[in-house]
This record gives structure tokens, sequence and C-alpha cells, in this order.
């Protein structure tokens, strides 16, 4: 190679700003499509917050990809610009409840977040101090900064525990602080995450429940063309659009998924030295998709969640690939003896049945109930929705 030469050759010849294709990307009010009522009715939930009073307690649910999170950064981000013409201070903490589901690596993010040491002269290291002592340092900083703090759990459910919550939820009514007072937001993939709260939890958390329903084709449609100048001028065929929005319309309605599709197929026309995102492109883009995303949602998943899964896998490819509706007794049998081989013990069926539920919320598993014929009553039949192989393979990766 001439020395001279870079591996990184010559600017990005089919995207413009790939950003807009993100995830992480919070768009402008005119790129969040086909969620108004949601927003309003956020808005309505914690508009109390504008002039300094105590926002409703909120719990959001629906499936990935739903813009849960996309609503709620975007609307806590339109509430601080809007308080602050008022002279009111909010602050708002984002947690990801997956990368930090203890009690102390929340309540340390949510207090490191709403933070300014400058204004504050309180530190909140990473290391070396109690939960206590974290609660106490957040209580301090939302006293000193903030007249409102709004704090984000993205998937509260997987929290260990509930002493965050119910320390949250009753921070202003047991003094805790007493300059400021603060609101939750949380969000779930798991419609009855609530079931899982104590009494007490429910009533002081759950003040407001919303649930996100999956996008159509045509809000698909129109939140990929919202986002289509993360790619330069005609490179993308008319037809890519129309194809991955039916794609993850007919695949639950998953916003994520179509933008990731969409940016995959760009990646694959680059990889390919091809100047057009051309439509052949949509299948392949698909496919990689559907990997990257079944191995980030099982690892999501609790290893009793990833044992169920493997074993209704390993049955289907006894089958020779045929995916017959599997009782959720057999799925149990082939589940013991996976838990003895991995050297855990199993659950009991009741909880199994739970987890199984919760696995066909999350499009990973579709469930029926069938009759065993007259007078036998019915069971419940569970039928994998992804190929075998790569969830045994994401399982196991996991």
């Amino acid at each position: 190679m001439n020395e001279s030469e870079s591996f990184f050759g010559n600017p990005d010849p089919i995207f413009a700003d790939k950003e807009l294709l993100r995830v992480s990307h919070l768009p402008e009010s005119d790129r969040i499509i086909g969620r108004d009522t949601e927003l309003r009715k956020l808005a309505n939930a914690i508009k109390d917050a504008q002039r300094g009073d105590t926002p409703n307690n909120v719990l959001v649910y629906g499936k990935t990809g739903t813009g849960k999170s996309l609503c709620s950064k975007y609307i806590t981000r339109d509430l601080t610009e809007a308080a602050a013409d008022n002279g009111v201070k909010i602050g708002v903490a984002y947690v990801d409840c997956f990368q930090e589901s203890t009690e102390t690596q929340t309540v340390r993010t949510i207090a490191q977040a709403l933070n300014s040491p400058e204004e504050t002269e309180i530190t909140v290291p990473h290391t070396g101090v109690s939960t206590s002592d974290y609660y106490r340092r957040l209580w301090d900083i939302l006293d000193a900064r903030l007249d409102v703090g709004i704090i984000i759990l993205d998937e509260i459910d997987k929290l260990e525990g509930d002493n965050v919550l119910m320390q949250l939820s009753r921070a202003a009514e047991a003094g805790k602080v007493t300059e400021s007072t603060l609101g939750v937001i949380g969000i779930s993939n798991k419609i009855r995450y609530k079931d899982s709260l104590n009494e007490r939890l429910k009533s002081s958390l759950s003040e407001r429940d919303f649930v996100f329903p999956p996008y159509d084709a045509n809000q698909l449609r129109e939140i990929l063309k919202s986002r289509s100048d993360a790619f330069r001028e005609d490179v993308l065929d008319e037809d890519v659009i129309p194809k991955v929005a039916a794609l993850a319309a007919k695949e639950h309605g998953d916003a994520r998924k179509a933008i990731d599709i969409l940016r995959y197929a760009g990646e694959i026309a680059d990889e390919h030295d091809d100047d057009t995102v051309k439509i052949e492109y949509v299948d392949e883009a698909h496919d990689r998709e559907e990997q990257a995303r079944l191995s980030e949602l099982i690892a999501k998943q609790p290893e009793h969640s990833k044992h169920l899964l493997q074993s209704l896998a390993l049955q289907v490819q006894d089958t020779s690939g045929e995916n017959p509706p599997i009782p959720t007794k057999s799925v149990y049998s082939v589940y013991e003896r996976l838990c003895e081989s991995n050297g855990v013990d199993p659950l009991k069926v009741r909880r199994v049945r739970d987890l199984l539920s919760e696995l066909a919320f999350l499009s990973l598993v579709e469930q029926e109930r069938k009759g065993r014929g007259k007078g036998k009553g019915a069971h419940t039949v569970n039928q994998l929705v992804d190929d075998p192989e790569v969830v045994i393979k994401a399982c196991k990766s996991a």
C-alpha cells in the first residue's frame, strides 16, 4: 500500500447525515410522525412542572419501536424550554435500566445527570459512596439547583427491586426535598409490569398510564421519508422506502426496525461500491437487522427466558423446521433438561407460563389457546417467530 493512500477513501458516497438513522438521534417535532395524540397525553400529564409544581408520574407501555423513548425524551426537552420562559428550572435525567439495573447504579446515574458541580459544589463519584449517600447527594442537588426534576426510567422492568421507585415517587411527601419536586416517567415493553409492584408503590408511582400502539405502513413510510435526507441526493431508489415500510408494518409496526433496515440497505450499497441504494438490497438489510435485533432483544431477557426460547427452537429443529404449535407442557419438559445441563434450578410451571406470555408480548413467540377435544378443555400452544438456528445462536451468544 502506498504511504499516501488511506483506508478510509473519499467522503461517504451514500450518506449525507447518517446520524438521522441512529436510534439515539432525537429529531425535531416535524420528524416525529403519528404520535401527536401520545405527545399531547404526555404533555398534559407533566405540564404542572412548567409552573414549578409536581408533575404526574407516568408509566408508558408499548412494543419495541413504537416511539415510547423518543416521545418521552422529546416532550421533556420541550417542557424544559417552555418552563425556562417562566423562570422555572427543570432538569431531566435519562436512565437505561438494562444498563443501570441496581438501586445504586440508578440513583448514581440520576444524581450525575442532574448535577452541575460548578453550581452545587457537590460531587457524585462513580465509586466509593454508599447508596444512602448517593440519595442524600441527589436530594441536595435537586434543592440546590432545580425547581423540578424529571426522571425517565427506560426499561423500568429491568430494575432490581422497588426501593428506588419508592424513594423517587415519595421524595417530596417524605420531606427529602423541600425546595424542589420531581416526577417519574417509566417506560416498559411489558404491559403487565405494574402487576409486579406492591400496592403502595402502584398508588404513588402509576398516576397516568399510556399505551403506544404499533405504527401502520403509512406512518412508517412517512417516518422514513422524514429521514431520507440522511442520504445524498438521488441515492435512494423510489421503491426502497415503500418496501422497507411494508416489511416493518408486517412485523409489528416497529419504527426502529424500519430505520435500521434503511440504514443497513445504505451500508450494503456502499459495501457493493454501488452509488445507488437499490430495492434488492432491502432483503439483505432485513436479514442483517433481524440478526442484530434478535441478539439485542434476547440479550436483554432473563436467563430462564433464554432457556425457554432455546427449548422451543430445539423442538422446531426436531420437526425438520416445520414450526408446529408446541404445548407449554412440552416446552417445559425440554426447558427442565436445559436447566439441568446448565446447572440451574428450573422455575415452576406457573412462572414459565408468565415468561412465555412476556415473550409473546415481545413478538419472540406466538401463543394460541387450543381445544384438546370434546370435553377435554383447552391448552396454550407456542410457536417460535424467528428461525430456530438464529434463535439458538442468539441465546448462546447473549
